[in-house]
């Protein structure tokens, strides 16, 4: 019978398995960029039942090897063009495993007293980087906080939201009357998800109409629809603007949404999980117009575009009284001294969950490694490449290029050929991986740059690769 792992045996394999991480991120490139099993083909190859006797390491890693391996879709892949990136970095690794050895568990400050400190330094430094207002800062009536994702930071959102529209009502009598949100139709899902837990029903998540031509949300009719809900006893409690949609990357009007929320006293919640961390370039940060003077939270996601690997979201509220008092429930067994002194954050009031993972040291290991000037170098680098690509669209009377690609996205597509079908063909290929949008009634491929592997080499020819797939459908099929 296998005993517990003992240091030195740690140390043994520790080093294969470090070894293993560097050889793959050397090598991702020989493999084919998506998973090519069909479903069931994984779970085949697995034994039904757990082993009756501990085993060999070794046989751990080889059925890595063998089995886990050929099912594996490389996010790290250079032609990984696919969703948005999901960024790793060697610091970033690093900082996870030693939150994994460190095996700590920070729920409350007095848990482990560094989990939480380094925490408020690092989401402070990042909001410094990203020229957030001050107000988003630990030292003032605000703060930060590392969720899981930006799913986690909608719905804590929309639960301070609620607490702050009902006056504390909501979450000691649960909603009685009608409160209503509002997000577009580019607003990501997370949102009507969030409305949905948190108790609105989808009904109440009403959806704001865009611009057709920028599909930024319409401030006019944002108005409108408040106007109405107000008139039938509704109360809003929390508006969704978007810097940078999932679709498209289109960027909602915050400062105009902003002054609407202000004239009604509603939430306004601003999504940047992907272009957020762009504001680290000073010329990009005209995407924060409006944030300072009315957000009261915002989120961005590190793990996507800023070389932090899944997972690390970050939210910062404006005033994080609301979020306290909408989530903190305090059982006697987490009762002690720090946190009854009021001299000390416990982060399980700015989270679902109770338990914390000390996600500050990957983010903390990258910012130190990188530093702002590295940061800035990466953004950069997707930027321009997703600049080349666009040139290259718009120069091929055979594709037509959507105007509007500010960060590393880029939508295009396909007038002579089925854009589906030329999708499907180059991402069964194992060259490359990209995902579809639907703009109206029309199809448009979504090219995302921004692994830390791609060139210009391997924009140039994932290009090359689409034109070449496309003259190989049949014409005419749309």
């Amino acid at each position: 019978m296998a005993g517990h792992m003992t240091p030195e045996e740690f140390r043994q394999y520790g080093r294969q398995v470090v070894d293993r991480i560097a050889d793959y991120l050397a090598g991702v490139e020989q493999y084919p960029v998506r998973s090519a099993v069909r479903p069931g083909d994984v779970r085949a190859q697995l034994p039904a039942s757990p082993p009756e006797r501990g085993e060999p390491y070794d046989d751990v890693l080889a059925d890595l090897d063998r089995v886990l391996l050929p099912g594996v879709t490389h996010w790290q892949h250079p032609n990984f063009f696919a969703y948005f990136p999901s960024n790793t970095s060697g610091p970033s690794i690093l900082g996870d495993l030693l939150s994994a050895g460190l095996g700590v568990q920070g729920m409350v400050w007095a848990t482990s007293p560094a989990a939480t400190e380094l925490e408020t330094v690092v989401v402070d430094w990042l909001a410094e980087l990203l020229d957030l207002p001050a107000h988003f800062r630990t030292d003032s009536r605000g703060g930060g906080v590392i969720q899981d994702s930006a799913s986690s930071a909608a719905l804590v959102a929309v639960l301070a939201a609620l607490h702050r529209a009902s006056g504390g009502k909501v979450g000691a009598d649960g909603i009685t009357g009608r409160y209503t949100m509002y997000v577009s139709s580019q607003t990501h899902s997370s949102l009507e998800k969030a409305g949905r837990i948190a108790g609105l029903g989808a009904a109440n998540v009403r959806s704001v109409d865009v611009d057709p031509e920028t599909l930024e949300m319409n401030p006019a009719h944002l108005r409108a629809l408040i106007e109405q809900d107000v008139a039938a006893g509704a109360t809003p409690a929390l508006v969704c603007a978007t810097i940078g949609t999932t679709s498209t990357t289109a960027v909602d009007p915050v400062r105009a949404i902003g002054e609407i929320c202000r004239e009604h006293g509603i939430w306004l919640h601003v999504d940047a999980a992907y272009a957020g961390v762009a504001a680290v370039c000073p010329e990009l940060r005209w995407i924060n117009d409006g944030v300072a003077e009315y957000a009261d939270s915002y989120a961005t996601n590190p793990h996507k575009w800023l070389l932090t690997n899944f997972d690390c979201g970050v939210l910062w509220v404006a005033d994080r009284r609301p979020l306290i008092d909408a989530l903190s429930i305090l059982p006697e067994y987490l009762r002690n001294p720090a946190s009854e002194s009021g001299q000390v954050i416990d982060y399980r009031d700015w989270q679902v969950p109770l338990g914390r993972r000390f996600r500050a040291l990957k983010l903390w290991s990258v910012i130190r490694w990188y530093g702002a000037e590295g940061l800035r170098e990466h953004i950069r680098t997707g930027v321009a490449l997703a600049q080349e690509l666009a040139a290259l669209v718009a120069a091929d009377p055979d594709f037509e290029l959507r105007q509007h690609h500010p960060f590393g996205l880029v939508c295009f597509r396909p007038l002579r050929t089925d854009a589906l079908e030329l999708m499907e063909r180059v991402n069964s290929s194992g060259q490359l991986y990209l995902t579809h949008t639907k703009i109206g009634d029309e199809v448009w491929l979504r090219m995302a740059i921004g692994s830390p592997a791609t060139t210009s080499a391997h924009v140039a020819t994932a290009w090359e690769t689409l034109q070449t797939a496309g003259k190989r459908i049949s014409p005419g099929r749309r």
